[in-house]
């Protein structure tokens, strides 16, 4: 987890990703294994606020990830909208995450992306996020 935490301004114990598996022009994936834990653990399964903050944090280690590539600053982001979030289950202790980031748009500071969960290939959460950069 220690290499993640360049990317993404959070701390243990919010820490929702464990790892950035790729991130390019098209898309960005990270991973995470829903551990017993968890803050965001109830009743043996991860709930919605944690699939939200995982998609979150995806799209902060995309934006850190960025930033380091070109050899810039990391600057902090903020959820400035969640749009068309669907949760169609809430993954149990022991799954294994990944989640997608594709970029919708980018206007000046306002990000627009595509965020989507899986475990093992079933869809489990989606929605579209707007992040404010912070200049």
């Amino acid at each position: 987890m220690n290499e993640i935490l360049k990317y993404i301004p959070q701390r243990p114990p919010i820490v929702m990703i464990d790892k950035l598996l790729l991130s390019n022009e098209a898309k960005s994936e990270t991973e995470l294994t829903v551990r017993a834990d968890n803050i965001f653990v109830e009743n043996g399964a991860l709930t919605a606020p944690g699939l939200t903050e995982n998609m979150a944090q995806t799209a902060a280690a995309r934006a850190g990830f960025t930033f380091l590539e070109n050899g810039e600053a990391i600057k902090l982001g903020f959820i400035g909208a969640i749009k068309n979030l669907k949760i169609y289950q809430e993954p149990a202790v022991g799954s294994i995450l990944k989640t997608e980031i594709r970029e919708l748009a980018q206007v000046m500071n306002i990000l627009s992306v595509k965020t989507e969960i899986r475990c093992e290939n079933e869809l489990v959460a989606e929605c579209e996020l707007k992040i404010f950069i912070q200049g």
